[in-house]
């Protein structure tokens, strides 16, 4: 990890130390996972772990120590996993406390084997305890355990915090706003996402099965160096295209339909989250065509909307309209942009939200609301917009356009002048078409 990244880590620890006051923060990073027998998922650690600290290893906890009247300064300490020779020859390099602290920016680490010995210590007559209560049922445990320790030595002038506050809650606002490394990260993420949907452009073929572009995906983000896939593809050709979250992808894509692809990676964490919809022979027809360019005019709106000081909601409420009067267009809906809106019947076709916060997560973390307002777009702010047209086969649907799924979804940074959208991948019919070419 880059020594930049590492100097953001401990800023965002500093700035989360101030705010505890004299609080203390516990934060466990995710478990190993089986997945059978004795065989394990790839690891993958917590967000808001990896957010403060870019610690890799599992088995590791950081607390954080706000400074108190008695003028002790605030600290960060970690606890990971000791050296073991026996188990770095089965399962890699282990850091160490000693080797982790000076390497991570800690004040103090410890072997994770000493937490539940210190953690009372470490909570005792402190103001608060911020900790994520109710996300995971073992560490709560744990923490009323600790807390029990603290109550039972009263008569030695010890008291438990007198309150304790969603860690979370506050890691989560200060997520919103994407720090300098994070952009970094994340337009690299883009940049690999968005070679891996040309590559697959330019393989796909009819008769293919669904799971050989997923395969052109794989291989393309990860020979340019992503961690891994940032979720499930979607691979979804014809009308396999009208299920929202379909992943099975195991189907024969049809010469005359369409395919969509909604894949993303993941960079030192940070997800990209890119859709397409191409034509399977590379050739959009006239039906194709009519609707693609209804939903990528539909993207360009929102796109346009997407500024600071506009409410979250913007860019959707502006691609609604556009696609509400294409589906007008279409013949699939009647009467007026408006009554259409305010009935929401456009919903039939377009059932989603045009976008979600991307960041250390493909639906990373952030409110959307403040109150009973949408959240106002700030620069640092990431988002994908991604408008669609679902049309599925059923009463008032011309059978030209049954069975059509078209989505385009691209990554969006909120600068001070507007928005800079972080995904290349072709777009426009004309740049699909020529990527497609057989010659």
């Amino acid at each position: 990890m880059s020594h930049s990244t590492h100097v953001a880590c401990l800023a965002r620890r500093q700035q989360l130390l101030a705010h505890l006051g004299d609080g203390v923060a516990i934060l466990p990073t995710a478990p190993e996972v089986i997945r059978n027998r004795d065989a394990h998922y790839a690891y993958r650690y917590d967000s808001y772990f990896w957010y403060l600290t870019s610690f890799p290893e599992p088995e590791a906890v950081i607390v954080l120590v706000g400074g108190d009247a008695a003028n002790n300064a605030p600290q960060s300490i970690l606890f990971c996993r000791e050296k073991n020779e026996e188990r770095e020859i089965w399962d890699g390099y282990r850091y160490g406390p000693e080797a982790a602290a000076a390497a991570f920016g800690f004040d103090a680490a410890y072997p994770i084997s000493e937490l539940e010995q210190r953690l009372p210590d470490l909570i005792a007559n402190r103001e608060a305890l911020w900790h994520s209560l109710g996300h995971d049922p073992v560490w709560d445990a744990k923490i009323a355990a600790a807390l029990n320790t603290v109550r039972n030595q009263s008569r030695a002038g010890k008291r438990p915090p007198k309150a304790i506050h969603d860690l979370r809650a506050v890691i989560d606002n200060m997520r919103l706003i994407k720090d300098a490394a994070e952009i970094d990260h994340m337009r690299q993420s883009a940049a690999i996402a968005s070679a891996g949907h040309a590559r697959a452009m330019r393989a796909c073929r009819p008769g293919m099965a669904e799971y050989e572009l997923e395969a052109e995906l794989t291989y393309e983000f990860r020979r340019r160096g992503a961690d891994a896939h940032a979720y499930t593809p979607i691979v979804a050709g014809g009308a396999n295209a009208c299920v929202l979250h379909y992943v099975d992808n195991n189907r024969i894509l049809p010469e005359h339909g369409l395919v969509l692809i909604d894949a993303g990676c993941e960079v030192h964490g940070y997800a990209s989250d890119i859709t397409r919809t191409v034509p399977i022979n590379g050739k959009f027809s006239a039906a194709q065509r009519d609707c693609y360019e209804i939903v990528l005019a539909a993207q360009s709106a929102a796109i346009a909307a997407t500024r600071p000081g506009a409410p979250f909601m913007a860019p959707h409420d502006a691609a609604v309209k556009v696609l509400t009067q294409g589906m007008i267009d279409l013949g699939l809906l009647q009467g007026t942009v408006e009554g259409n809106i305010e009935s929401e019947s456009y919903k039939r076709f377009y059932m989603h939200r045009t976008g979600h916060w991307l960041g250390l997560d493909v639906h990373d973390a952030g409110e959307y609301k403040q109150g009973d307002d949408w959240m106002p777009l700030a620069p640092g702010m990431t988002l994908t917009v991604e408008p669609g047209l679902y049309i599925r086969p059923g009463d008032g649907v011309p059978q030209h356009l049954a069975g059509i799924g078209i989505r385009i979804e691209d990554d969006v940074l909120v600068t001070p002048d507007g928005c800079e959208v972080y995904t290349t991948a072709p777009r426009s019919i004309a740049e699909i078409e020529e990527t497609m070419r057989r010659d």
